[in-house]
This record gives C-alpha cells, sequence and structure tokens, in this order.
C-alpha cells in the first residue's frame, strides 16, 4: 500500500509530479484544517505533510499517529509548533538559502518604490493627472548615500546590504543577536543597538524571522526612536511589529513612510488603514515569489520530504534531535 502524503497550499506542478509517482496525495487549502472531519480523516493516514502555511500544532499532532514528518515550502516556520513534533520525534524542515538572493530583489524592490513613490506616481499618470511638470508635491527622497539599519543580518539582510552598499554607496548599519564579521568585512557594516540603529538610520529594514523574541518587536515606541523622515521596511513577518502603532506612527508623521510585504492578517482586510494611505507601498507577500525561486523551494521540500519517509537525514533538518542516524 502506497503512504499517504497531505499537501497543504502550495507545491510548484513539477515537485509536485515527483510525489504523485510515489504516494497517495491528499490536498488542504486552509492553515487550520481541524475542524473539517473529512481532512480529519486524511490526516489520521498521513505520514508526511508538505506545504506553506499549515498550523502544525498539538491539536493537529493528536490527529497524526502515523506523521513522520513536516516538510515546510518556506524559509520561516513559525506555522510549526517545534517542541511538539520534537516530542513526538517527528521531523521538521523548511527551504533555507535558495531564496537569498530573490528575496533581497523584492526588497530592496520595495525600498526604492517607497522611496520614490513609484506605485504613486504610476497612478498619476495612467489615471490622467499629469499635465504639467511636477510640483515638489510628488519628489521622493534619494537612496544613493544614505543609511540603511538593517534588523536581523542574516543571510538575506547581507544579501540586502550587498545590493546597498555596492550598488547604491549606502551606509549599512545593523542589529542581530550577534555580531556578523562577514557583514563588517564585506559590507562595512556597523554594529548598533536597537535604539541606535533606529535613531541614526535614513532607512530602517527589519529582516527578522517570527520567534518568541521578536514577535511585536517594534512598537510606537521604536517607530518614534525613527527620523521623521525614516520609511521602514517590512520584509519579515506582520506579527514582528505591532500593526496598529505603525499606523499611528504614519497618521502622526512619525515616520515619512513604509513599504509592506507582510501584515498582521494575510490577505489583509479590507478595511486596514494601511490600504488608504498613498504613503504607504504594499505587497502581498511575494518576496520569493518568482517561478525559479518558488520550484527551487519546492524541489527542496520534497527532497526533504523524500529522505524523511525513506529513513534518511533530511538535507535541512530543524530539529536535529529527533535524527538518530
Amino acid at each position: 500500500m502506497r503512504k499517504k502524503i497531505l499537501v497543504a497550499n502550495r507545491l510548484e506542478k513539477k515537485a509536485l509530479d515527483i510525489l504523485t509517482e510515489k504516494y497517495d496525495i491528499a490536498f488542504v487549502s486552509t492553515s487550520s484544517p481541524t475542524a473539517d472531519e473529512d481532512i480529519k480523516k486524511v490526516i489520521a493516514e498521513v505520514e508526511g505533510i508538505i506545504g506553506f502555511g499549515l498550523e502544525v500544532n498539538d491539536e493537529l499532532l493528536e490527529l497524526a499517529p502515523k506523521l513522520k514528518i513536516v516538510s515546510n515550502v518556506s524559509v520561516g516556520y513559525n506555522n510549526l509548533d517545534i517542541e511538539a513534533l520534537t516530542k513526538r520525534n517527528i521531523m521538521a524542515t523548511n527551504t533555507p538559502d535558495v531564496l537569498n538572493e530573490t528575496v533581497a530583489d523584492a526588497m530592496f524592490g520595495l525600498l526604492l518604490a517607497t522611496a520614490r513613490r513609484i506605485p504613486e506616481l504610476d497612478q498619476y499618470v495612467k489615471t490622467r493627472q499629469w499635465k504639467a511638470d511636477l510640483t515638489e508635491d510628488y519628489y521622493g527622497v534619494d537612496v544613493h548615500h544614505k543609511t540603511l539599519g538593517i534588523i536581523g543580518m542574516g543571510r538575506i539582510g547581507l544579501a540586502i546590504a550587498h545590493r546597498a552598499h555596492h550598488g547604491f554607496h549606502m551606509d549599512i548599519l545593523y542589529h542581530s543577536r550577534s555580531k556578523k564579521p562577514e557583514a563588517e568585512e564585506k559590507v562595512n557594516a556597523s554594529y548598533r543597538q536597537l535604539d541606535d540603529l533606529l535613531k541614526e538610520s535614513d532607512y530602517v529594514l527589519l529582516i527578522t524571522p517570527l520567534t518568541n523574541e521578536t514577535e511585536k518587536m517594534l512598537t510606537l515606541r521604536e517607530f518614534q526612536l525613527m527620523k521623521d523622515t525614516a520609511i521602514f521596511i517590512n520584509a519579515s513577518r506582520g506579527k514582528t511589529i505591532v500593526e496598529k502603532d505603525l499606523i499611528t506612527a504614519l497618521q502622526t508623521k512619525e515616520i515619512a513612510a513604509a513599504g509592506l510585504d507582510v501584515f498582521e492578517k494575510e490577505p489583509i482586510e479590507e478595511d486596514n488603514p494601511l490600504l488608504d494611505m498613498p504613503n504607504v507601498v504594499t505587497l502581498p507577500h511575494i518576496g520569493s515569489s518568482t517561478y525559479e525561486t518558488e520550484l527551487k523551494m519546492s524541489k527542496l521540500a520534497c527532497k526533504n520530504l523524500l529522505a524523511g519517509l525513506n529513513g534518511e537525514k533530511p538535507p535541512t533538518l530543524i530539529n536535529e534531535e529527533v535524527w538518530k542516524g
């Protein structure tokens, strides 16, 4: 009898075809499947879960006695209860590194679009408002030779810093759990305590994972520390900031603008004030969303899944302690 696999929310077809040759596949398009009785019956039979955004917690795991591995198609894994998985000796994997450059492209593009007001001015032209030379009401701000403060100097942060420093001659400040000699050497980055980074930076880019330590990391206090000309870019997760405090900071002009790829609730709610602010550029969580990169992520997730189901160590195992060798 073929093993059963649950595919959650997202997997590129070429990667899915690899699995359908070997396993019986069930699909779910939700983050919280445990309320559906039919899905609960499926979960009871699956040995592997692969996909994006599925909440894998104690409640789900109680329904999955055969489960051996959960393969996230994502670098972040805040949707996985790693402690609960480890307690049951279930492997958890993610897809790091393959998306670093793609996310860095998108997030630096978001920074540029926000600084130069590109989406706003695109609409200005397309709605036939452009009748004469622009007045200063429509000017953006320079990016080159400004100071970029990066909160979370991991591989993606370093890739963004490389674009900023070498391409736009920006000065790089960073804050992270530990100092990063590679960043200091390659992009002349300078470490700062968080408050100092916020005060000194023209652009503040948040690129930390969502953890217990980083949840609600930036509140109104932190936004008020920024320059009133500062632009904030969130490339992290929506819950790493207090979104209502960001809204307040924008409304009271504590900061000048924001570029956001992530939100507290996704998809963003229709009545969210951010959607009506011309100084806010909004993207639908597309940091890694190129076909090439999404396929690489899906293939790595499949490789992790296949290894775990075949009794081998997955290439990017998160909870190493479950691996017995």
